[in-house]
């Protein structure tokens, strides 16, 4: 990376929350916060990668790691029946399995980084990256996706309804206040 002085600094304070942002999604106990600590830390990352002048790839990150954290968080307040935001869960499940699988995947990309021998350049780049970007990723691909894209949010949408046929509206009124719940069957902690 070449650039000014405030650049460098820039980067790796991005970078620096990035890494911050990761180890709070394990940190935090409820789902909505460690749903927004990892938007936190991608958007960092994609700040990152426009600094790196790539802005096809930065803003493509920024705007998928938004709308997919975005998105995440709507259904859990729609389809969870909680908040939340406000019911501690723990975000670590397998503790030593997970800590191995991430030391040994960081292991293996590491070593593989600086051992692998990498191919020299051959050619010369593009005139418009962005647009060869985009032409190698999607060009034959693009009417593909924009058919299956529309199909495929309309599967998972009526999916998660036909899965959840009772909201939280039907157990507990249009104003959300009935109390006892209306269940089909009675039980769990009263609410």
């Amino acid at each position: 990376m070449t650039g000014t002085w405030w650049e460098a600094v820039l980067f790796w304070s991005l970078g620096a929350v990035a890494v911050a942002a990761g180890w709070a999604v394990f940190r935090t106990d409820s789902m909505a916060r460690a749903t927004y600590a990892l938007a936190a830390s991608f958007v960092a990352v994609g700040a990152q990668v426009l600094l790196l002048h790539l802005d096809y790839v930065g803003v493509v990150t920024v705007l998928m790691m938004v709308m997919e954290m975005a998105v995440m968080a709507v259904y859990m307040v729609m389809f969870m029946g909680m908040n939340p935001a406000l019911m501690p869960m723990s975000m670590v499940h397998s503790r030593r399995t997970s800590i191995g699988l991430a030391v040994g995947t960081f292991l293996v990309l590491g070593g593989g980084a600086l051992l692998v021998p990498w191919p020299t350049r051959r050619g010369s780049p593009a005139p418009d990256l962005t647009a060869s970007l985009g032409e190698a990723v999607m060009g034959s691909k693009m009417l593909v996706m924009l058919v299956v894209s529309p199909v495929l949010f309309a599967t998972i949408v009526s999916a998660l309804v036909l899965a959840l046929p009772r909201s939280r509206y039907d157990r507990l009124g249009a104003d959300l206040r009935r109390r006892p719940a209306d269940d089909p069957q009675p039980g769990g902690v009263g609410r």
